[in-house]
């Protein structure tokens, strides 16, 4: 195996170093904020405008890729994503952070998506299960790693931002280097909204819903933990604690929601994630512990809700609409983490930094009261019918694989016609 894998090595390590970087990024965004006297309002369009230009990237980066290649569309984007860091530093000033997230979200948008879909085409029938596993350990890795390096100098200097320029052009390395022979141009692949309600209720309003409570996790949590009484070492540790209890418990929920009705599990899932929202919203000064049990509990319910969303939705579409399927709830799921922190900063000067938790519970449980209703109306997908669950990347500073999905060989449209949606 280890000599199957060999040739995708340097896409693996540049993959690694982009998300060790941007981790860190998107952490040290809001503490520098905060320390410079952003309120918690223009934070959260801060966060806002990268899951914009994120968006943005996912619909108009295709065109670019076709029409000059992976390389060099790669390194374009790398280096656009480098400056930003820089700047930031250089210029401590709203408006430039606005427009600079954008950026930086439309290129990440783009450099996953030609490490991802280069990925996918090199990969085989007999290898692409094993290179997704080793895929999603490099991003979950590489995530903590980020949220930990925050403790390597103090946010409110220039080293930081540095040591994020210096790993996306560290990327350009391995990718420029490579011996793999390029993909073939990207297609678009589309799916119109009204097909894809059609395909899964649930799926779609469930992304939405991941979006809207999920992307204020990671753009207001770093401020939610400084006001709770952390220091920089103690919110570097919140974050990283969260990525992990995404981390060992998507594969057991994961597994669980393939032998009984997805909707129990999620409706579990939501549940635990309110729960934990909760706690944390109320949680006071001087309950350190409480604090990072609750961050532990929100991500390891919260985080592991997107990969659930996707199942649901991939066991009503036929084998040839994954990957349409797939891009298709990621833009839903950008719509709601651009609507979530614009929310969170119109309501937080009434409700404070603990909104940030408050939100989701008034968002999980009419949810939940969704899913339910659709229960009733719709029987659940016998198991033989069942697409296998497919761990999906927990941090949403970047894209789960949209093509690198090996259920996704499966491409005749006479397979399965999707089933009855739910």
């Amino acid at each position: 195996m280890t000599k199957s894998l060999a040739p995708f090595f340097s896409l693996l390590l540049a993959v690694g170093i982009l998300l060790l970087g941007n981790g860190l990024f998107g952490t040290l965004v809001p503490i520098r904020g905060d320390i410079d006297g952003f309120s918690n309002s223009m934070l959260g369009l801060v966060g806002a405008f990268y899951f914009a230009g994120f968006m943005a990237g996912s619909l108009l980066c295709p065109y670019g890729i076709r029409r000059v290649g992976h390389i060099r569309s790669f390194a374009v984007f790398a280096a656009l994503a480098s400056i930003a860091p820089i700047l930031h530093a250089l210029t401590v000033e709203p408006i430039i952070w606005l427009l600079l997230r954008a950026i930086t979200g439309y290129c990440f948008a783009g450099l996953y998506m030609i490490i991802e879909s280069w990925l996918n085409e090199q990969a085989t029938n007999e290898n692409r299960g094993s290179l997704l596993g080793i895929y999603m350990v490099v991003n979950f890795m590489a995530i903590m790693l980020g949220q930990l390096m925050l403790n390597i100098a103090d946010p409110a200097g220039f080293e930081l931002f540095a040591i994020v320029t210096i790993l996306t052009s560290l990327a350009l390395i391995p990718v420029a280097l490579t011996t793999s022979v390029q993909p073939a141009p990207l297609t678009s692949i589309g799916i119109g909204f009204k097909e894809l309600w059609k395909i899964s209720p649930v799926g779609v309003m469930g992304c939405f819903v991941v979006g809207l409570t999920n992307s204020p996790f990671w753009t207001l949590g770093p401020v939610f933990a400084r006001e709770a009484g952390l220091d920089i070492q103690g919110v570097s540790f919140f974050m990283s604690i969260a990525v992990l209890g995404g981390t060992l418990v998507q594969v057991p929920f994961g597994r669980l929601s393939d032998r009984v009705d997805r909707r129990w599990v999620l409706i579990a899932a939501l549940l635990g994630a309110a729960l934990a929202s909760g706690y944390l919203a109320s949680a006071s000064a001087n309950q350190m512990t409480g604090v990072f049990i609750g961050s532990f509990a929100f991500g390891s319910f919260a985080l592991s809700l997107y990969g659930l969303c996707v199942a649901q939705a991939n066991d009503h579409a036929a084998g040839h609409q994954f990957v349409a399927v797939s891009g298709g709830l990621l833009m839903v799921y950008s719509v709601g983490a651009v609507v979530g922190p614009v929310t969170i900063s119109a309501l937080m000067p009434f409700f404070g930094v603990g909104l940030v938790f408050g939100f989701p519970v008034a968002i999980y449980l009419p949810f939940i009261g969704f899913i339910l209703y659709r229960m009733q109306v719709s029987a659940p997908v016998p198991d033989v019918d069942k697409e296998d669950y497919v761990v999906v990347a927990i941090s949403r500073t970047g894209p789960a694989p949209l093509e690198f999905d090996r259920r996704s060989e499966s491409d005749n449209p006479q397979d399965a016609d999707a089933a009855t949606p739910k």
